[in-house]
């Protein structure tokens, strides 16, 4: 994962640099001190992730971003201040460090870099024919989890959940487990009704609740029943474009 970091701080570039050591996949192909000196390395190195400064002699970290021409790398900020938190999120920001940055956070923050390109690689793979026709919230379905059955309607499932080799259904108060990968069976749903919210779950959009902006510049959905799923930051971007006006 080609990454730059970008801080006027020789010292705090030389500290990043150092706690990144560990992270095999991060390779850092440059640094630069301000914006201008940045915008040219964007432009010759093609990165996927930024470490990025907020406060920076001429244009900050914000002002930065709104001058990349193009599709924007991912970003991680970097910062001693806490004020920006909010406005960091609304770029989309991956996660916010504080410095001096502590070595679980940034852990925390390369896993959900790792995350949220593992899922934009599983949604925007090219997917094989499919064999069966898709199914809308009107089929029913039937289900079997040991000696018990259940012929349903789809559209009382609200939640997809990944458990190994296994998806655990979740309609009424019922959970059966069925022997199927969470891509097979995103392959079979009708992409009007059902939302692959991150690795691990699938939503049904008839169901949602409430959307609250989350961690990281993804969303928080509140599914009728109470179930709560985290969309990751790149399906957030998705799932705005799926239900915007």
């Amino acid at each position: 994962m080609k990454t730059l970091i970008i801080d006027d701080e020789r010292l705090a570039r030389n500290e990043l640099k150092r706690l990144l050591e560990p992270y095999h996949k991060i390779e850092i192909v440059g640094e630069a001190a301000n914006a201008e000196e940045a915008l040219g390395l964007i432009s010759e190195l093609q990165p996927e992730l930024l470490f990025l400064d907020i406060q920076m002699p001429g244009k900050n970290g914000f002002e930065l971003l709104t001058s990349i021409e193009g599709k924007a790398p991912d970003v991680i900020f970097t910062t001693a201040y806490d004020d920006y938190a909010i406005k960091a999120f609304e770029f989309n920001a991956l996660d916010y460090l504080l410095k001096p940055i502590d070595g679980e956070r940034l852990k925390d923050a390369i896993q959900r870099v790792e995350e949220d390109r593992d899922i934009h690689e599983e949604t925007t793979d090219e997917k094989p024919e499919r064999a069966s026709r898709v199914l809308g919230e009107n089929d029913k379905v039937f289900i079997k989890d040991g000696e018990k059955c259940w012929f349903v309607k789809l559209g009382k499932i609200r939640l997809f959940e990944s458990m190994g080799n296994y998806v655990r259904l979740h309609f009424d108060d019922q959970k059966p487990l069925v022997l199927k990968s969470l891509n097979s069976l995103e392959d079979r749903l009708d992409p009007e009704n059902y939302f692959r919210a991150n690795r691990k779950h699938i939503i049904n959009l008839q169901w949602v609740d409430k959307i609250e902006p989350w961690f990281s510049g993804g969303l928080l959905v509140t599914l009728q029943g109470g179930d709560r799923i985290e969309i990751s930051r790149r399906q957030a971007i998705r799932f705005k474009e799926l239900m915007s006006l």
